[in-house]
């Protein structure tokens, strides 16, 4: 049976990254993925957010992860195949852990945290919203979560209201640091229907708080 991993920390996984700033990748992809890993704890397929499914070709650093999971990541890859009909298979250069986390009711948090953050982008892709952040950051610890507001229902349409969940642990605003979120809308299947709106409330440096419209 697979199972999900979505963790509230920013996991490095990079299998085979390139120390050398200078080193030119060949012809690559950088995506949102799904990672998922065999019975013995291998990558062995990336699934890409239209529904593509490829194969990792086999090599060193791929290994030493939990077996039978499925890991929400971001990924550069080299796409190998070029015949119509054949398995798709990919080199994986590296990969790193997205937070995804399944959001939680207001009552879960025992203090709701909305520290400001910089957008990057946001979009709706498969089964996710996806986010790309800049936030200043210096030596403390952040944490991020997703808020489940509530879901409203006007005559035939629903609409879920999510917040961001950022707590900057009273850092200085030194650098700018990209964070990677992914916000599983999968855990809605059943519950949302085709035309029902998501709207994603998030504090900014240059907007205040503000909000974001997709369609589910």
């Amino acid at each position: 049976m697979k199972k999900f991993i979505a963790l509230s920390l920013l996991v490095p996984l990079f299998f085979g990254a390139c120390s050398d700033d200078d080193y030119i990748y060949p012809n690559v992809l950088t995506d949102m993925t799904d990672l998922r890993t065999d019975h013995t704890g291998t990558a062995r397929y990336l699934i890409t957010d239209d529904g593509t499914e490829w194969y990792i070709q086999p090599r060193t650093g791929l290994d030493g992860l939990a077996p039978d999971t499925t890991y929400r990541t971001v990924t550069m890859y080299e796409p190998l195949t070029k015949q119509e009909g054949k398995d798709k298979e990919a080199i994986l250069y590296n990969t790193q852990q997205v937070i995804s986390l399944v959001p939680q009711p207001e009552s879960a948090f025992k203090e709701i945290k909305t520290d400001p953050v910089a957008i990057q982008s946001i979009w709706r892709a498969g089964n996710y919203l996806n986010l790309i952040l800049q936030v200043k950051v210096k030596d403390k610890k952040h944490s991020y979560h997703f808020i489940e507001n509530k879901l409203e229902i006007h005559e035939e349409k629903q609409t879920l209201h999510l917040t961001l969940y950022h707590d900057r642990n009273n850092d200085i605003e030194g650098f700018n640091q990209k964070v990677y979120l992914s916000v599983p809308l999968w855990t809605y299947a059943g519950k949302l229907r085709q035309g029902d709106q998501i709207v994603f409330n998030i504090h900014t440096y240059k907007e205040g708080m503000t909000s974001r419209t997709f369609n589910f």
